[in-house]
């Protein structure tokens, strides 16, 4: 309580220089405090948070933290809030032994942008050490001969204080006989004396006491007494002297322990024992030099006893004293001067001060990836560091204004889709000679960020779909790829609907927005849509989003789901029966009536064929089976029956067939009954006839149109894809009156026809197109068949 007593007039200091600078996008700015030293841990140094003018908010996310290199305990630590806290007790002596001033440099790192802060913390002496002398009594034996004028170097005290609070003067209690000089040796401090300036006497005194007393420069000032006895002693009046009035060696630092600097030599004009000079260090010779050096006591070498080290101090004085072996030994003391010369011993030290693992795929060339700084501890040419990075990959080593500070920036675009990931090398050598270096390597991560499209494999696509499909089920699926990765490959599929003209197709469409599976949500019904187009639109998940889409066309494929109608005959009361009269006298091949049928479907399930499914006389009537035409095969003869019945089975041609059937009654009479009744009926018959015929055409035209309609969207569709695609009507001869269709195109390397009542010899049906889809023969040569 004293001691703090004693410091109670010292008040904390807090002096803050803010200067900032902007290199490579990054800031720095230097803050300066000061504390008295042995402050109790967690005292507050100071805010460093406010003094930069940050937010306390945004600290955390910033990562604002303490930066060294040192794997000591750390004298200072930073909470959330940006306060600097003492972490432990600091002892200024123990810290910055024999420095004026105490500075100790700390960096504080900031992230997003990065930010680097230079805080220099001067710790304060306080008068905490008294002046200690080593003995608290040192005895001097002088001979009544020594002369006035004769000089007697004393143990000087030690305080551990810097400054205004080490040693500031020596006192010396009164006496008749020495008086105090003292020599000033800078950082050595202070060397106390006594000066003999009157001759003693033996006789007169035998010893003689002094106190000598070393002050500091505290407030009050603190001190530290060692009493000197001076014994007298008869004449032993030649002191060692040495052979040079200044000694001095060079000597390389990690020379090795054993090695001879140099020989100092004295010599005695006294005889025999008087006159035989022995060698030691000075009285003033700390122990840590006696650890670095030791002399021979016989011949004066001084020799290497420990590790030299320039880069913890570059010369040393060192007091040698010389003595002879009298009853009353004397001694002399002479300074050697030991310049240590630097060996490059210590390889560059790389620090990574701010380092961002990961920087996104867009960043602009420019942007910074980490911070570092070299050192290296050795001097001159030996410590000026080059520093450079591995030259493969699209980064580049930009220096800073403060010295040995570096920043890694882009120096070109970045794609991850093409590499995501680097090892950069930063390699660090001194400018020796034979250099020294050293190399870390950081790794960087290149974050994905939403620059590709989802893509199809194709812009175009197209599917055959069976007519009769189940209501909800799935049709078809469509599928893209994202080179993204995460939610920006994520991939959701949706039907484009913003057309009027697609909205009542794709009304009855659905798409799984995960799998990109269509479904119909009806039937579809080929006598009513052949073929319709819609657009899928892929889009990924990233923010923002990116889409593309494809165009779909979907083709209907018949089956057989259509009876044959019979348009001819008709009754009245609209069923298929007919009666026809023909005279008696009608020869062979004559035409009795044509029955006349429609089938919806196409191809071979359009295709219709006519047979007698029943007949009164097998002999007499013929049917054509593609026509339908009704023919005499004989004349009549006077027992054939008047009146026949004729049953006409008319069947399609699809894998299970349907079919239809009409009646014809034929009446046979006699030619004035044939004749008359052809007069009455002629006008009822052209005008069903007519009729009839209006039906056909319209029909045929609807037909016709839609065909033509389809065959130019599959035209269109093949020459977008640069194949081979053909589509055309394929007229069939010798063919009357009944409705068929037979269409012919090609699809890559085959072609495919829907066909009517005559059927190409070698063509095959293709397997699941429900026998009414043939792939005929490529009759193109090869070119092997060339």
């Amino acid at each position: 309580m004293a001691r703090r007593g004693r410091r109670a007039w010292l008040e904390r200091l807090v002096f803050v220089i803010v200067s900032f600078n902007l290199t490579f996008n990054i800031a720095s700015a230097q803050l300066r405090y000061s504390i008295p030293e042995e402050q109790a841990v967690g005292a507050v140094v100071g805010n460093i948070a406010k003094d930069l003018g940050l937010h306390v908010s945004a600290l955390d996310a910033r990562g604002f933290r303490i930066v060294s290199g040192s794997t000591e305990p750390q004298l200072f630590r930073m909470n959330n809030d940006g306060v600097l806290h003492v972490n432990r007790k600091i002892d200024r002596e123990e810290v910055c032994e024999r420095t004026s001033t105490c500075i100790i440099n700390l960096k504080t790192v900031l992230e997003a942008p990065l930010e680097v802060h230079y805080v220099a913390v001067e710790v304060l002496d306080v008068n905490d050490y008294a002046p200690t002398f080593s003995d608290n009594e040192t005895t001097l034996e002088i001979s009544e001969s020594a002369l006035p004028g004769a000089r007697f170097q004393l143990e000087c005290a030690r305080d551990p204080d810097s400054n205004m609070y080490s040693i500031q003067l020596y006192k010396l209690s009164q006496n008749d006989h020495f008086r105090l000089e003292v020599k000033d040796r800078g950082e050595d401090g202070k060397i106390p004396g006594l000066y003999l300036h009157k001759a003693l006497d033996k006789e007169t005194a035998r010893s003689h006491s002094l106190l000598l007393t070393a002050v500091d420069g505290g407030k009050p000032a603190r001190s530290g007494t060692m009493a000197i006895i001076v014994n007298v002693l008869d004449v032993n009046d030649n002191m060692p002297v040495f052979a040079k009035d200044l000694y001095a060696a060079v000597l390389n630092e990690n020379a090795p322990i054993g090695t001879t600097i140099m020989q100092v030599n004295a010599t005695d004009l006294d005889d025999g024992m008087n006159g035989e000079v022995i060698y030691s260090f000075g009285n003033n010779v700390n122990n840590k030099l006696r650890k670095l050096f030791e002399v021979d006591a016989k011949t004066g070498e001084i020799i290497v006893k420990g590790l030299i080290d320039f880069e913890v101090k570059d010369r040393y004085e060192i007091d040698i004293k010389a003595s002879d072996k009298g009853t009353v030994p004397l001694a002399t003391e002479k300074s050697v001067l030991i310049t240590i010369v630097d060996v490059n011993d210590n390889a560059p030290e790389i620090e990574v001060t701010s380092f961002s693992k990961a920087i996104p795929e867009d960043s602009k060339p420019g942007t910074t990836v980490a911070l570092i700084s070299v050192n290296d501890n050795d001097s001159g040419v030996n410590g000026k560091v080059i520093c450079y990075i591995s030259e493969d990959g699209p980064f580049i080593l930009a220096p800073s204004l403060q010295e040995n500070m570096y920043s890694i920036v882009t120096k070109s675009v970045l794609d991850r889709e093409r590499q995501s990931y680097y090892d950069i090398a930063i390699i660090a050598k001194d400018g020796n000679e034979q250099p020294l270096s050293s190399q870390r390597i950081i790794s960087v991560t290149i974050s994905d960020v939403n620059d590709n499209s989802p893509d199809f494999p194709s812009r175009l696509h197209a599917f055959y779909v069976s007519e009769n499909n189940a209501a909800g089920g799935p049709l078809f699926s469509v599928s893209a790829q994202d080179y993204d990765e995460g939610d920006n490959a994520l991939i959701s599929y949706n039907i484009l609907r913003d057309r009027a003209e697609d909205k009542t197709i794709t009304s009855f469409l659905n798409i799984n927005s995960e799998n990109g599976e269509i479904f119909a949500l009806k039937s579809f019904d080929f006598e009513t849509l052949k073929t319709f187009r819609f657009q899928v639109v892929a889009t990924d998940s990233g923010i923002p989003s990116l889409s593309s889409n494809v165009t779909v066309n979907v083709f209907i494929l018949d089956q057989n789901d259509n009876a044959p109608v019979i348009l001819y005959p008709v009754s009245s009361n609209g069923s298929a029966e007919g009666v026809e009269e023909i005279p008696r006298n009608v020869n062979a091949g004559h035409l009795v009536t044509k029955v006349r049928a429609y089938d919806a479907d196409i191809g071979y399930n359009g295709w219709l064929l006519f047979s007698l499914q029943e007949v009164s006389d097998h002999s007499l009537f013929g049917l054509d089976r593609y026509t339908g035409r009704i023919r005499t095969l004989r004349s009549f003869t006077e027992t054939d029956e008047a009146e026949h019945k004729l049953v006409i089975l008319v069947k399609d041609n699809g894998n299970v067939s349907l079919s239809a059937t009409a009646t014809v009654i034929v009446k046979v009479v006699e030619p004035k009954e044939a004749f008359a009744a052809s007069d009455v009926q002629s006008s009822a018959t052209d005008e069903e006839e007519n009729n009839v015929t209006l039906y056909l055409m319209i029909t045929l035209g609807s037909v016709s149109v839609l065909f033509l309609i389809s065959i130019i969207v599959l035209i269109a569709m093949q020459c977008s894809k640069s194949t081979d695609y053909t589509s055309k009507y394929l007229p069939e001869t010798n063919y009357d009156g009944t409705m068929c269709h037979s269409i012919q195109y090609r699809s890559g390397d085959k072609r495919y026809m829907l066909v009517g009542p005559r059927m190409s010899v070698g063509s095959t049906i293709v397997p699941g197109s429900q026998a009414n889809t043939l792939v005929l023969p490529d009759r193109r040569l090869t070119s092997e068949e060339k």
